[in-house]
């Protein structure tokens, strides 16, 4: 018996009941992922390892490797890749990397990370169900207030 929904569950349940008993019922998945997905989850996963101390001279390195696993496995899946837009992506790197960090002082001056990934899973009003979802990144400023960061690249 399942015991959570995620938000993206939530919501293509939301958009269409059929096509949500299409994909968690009969379980026929339509999106395999490309390279905007892998670029995606590369960015977060640099920007958590950012805030988690992680010196900023790595963050290429650690940004192609992961880049480069996830184009792995769409691959490995059959998906069809451009190899130009994959380009672009890689040479774009140099220039985000460098702005996590500064960005979060620049906005939120002196803070403290609190959490990175941080898993919720919250009771839902009239069902056994949970709500799952990931908070990429909570800090704590010196007002004494928390703020909530979704990484977006």
């Amino acid at each position: 018996m399942r015991t959570h929904i995620s938000f993206s569950e939530l919501k293509i349940w939301n958009e269409c009941a059929y096509k949500h008993k299409l994909v968690y019922k009969d379980k026929i998945k339509e999106f395999l992922g490309n390279e905007y997905t892998a670029f995606g989850t590369a960015i977060h996963y640099v920007c958590e390892r950012s805030v988690m101390g992680e010196p900023s001279k790595n963050l290429n390195d650690i940004f192609n490797h992961k880049f480069l696993d996830e184009l792995k496995i769409l691959t490995e899946k059959k998906v069809d890749l451009n190899k130009k837009l994959i380009s672009d992506m890689r040479s774009q790197i140099k220039n985000i990397t460098s702005y996590i960090i500064p960005s979060l002082k620049e906005t939120f001056k002196n803070y403290e990370v609190v959490s990175v990934e941080e898993e919720l899973l919250v009771p839902m009003n009239n069902t056994d169900l949970l709500f799952k979802g990931f908070i990429d990144l909570v800090v704590k400023t010196s007002d004494g207030k928390y703020h909530i960061i979704d990484w977006k690249s």
